[in-house]
């Protein structure tokens, strides 16, 4: 590795917080191919997009609860046979 490439890896590597020799290994691993496959965790965004904003902490329960809800009747047929 010439020297101004080793100086890119390195400040590379401080960029994302681990150390050259991390660095290296993930790349190597990509290229080679790891056997595991990882999540692209940008498919979690938009996912619950709502004409309002919402409090996840605050109203998970409650986004749970609806949210099986949902599933139940979509399951039944839409059967209402009580609100959770």
């Amino acid at each position: 590795m010439n020297p101004q490439m080793q100086r890119q890896a390195h400040a590379k590597a401080a960029q994302l917080g681990i150390s050259l020799a991390e660095y290296v290994r993930r790349l190597v691993a990509r290229d080679l191919g790891d056997g595991k496959r990882r999540a692209d965790v940008s498919v979690l965004f938009d996912l619950g997009a709502s004409s309002e904003p919402t409090d996840i902490a605050r109203d998970k329960d409650a986004m749970l609860g609806q949210a099986a809800w949902n599933e139940y009747r979509r399951k039944t047929g839409g059967a209402r046979r009580g609100k959770p």
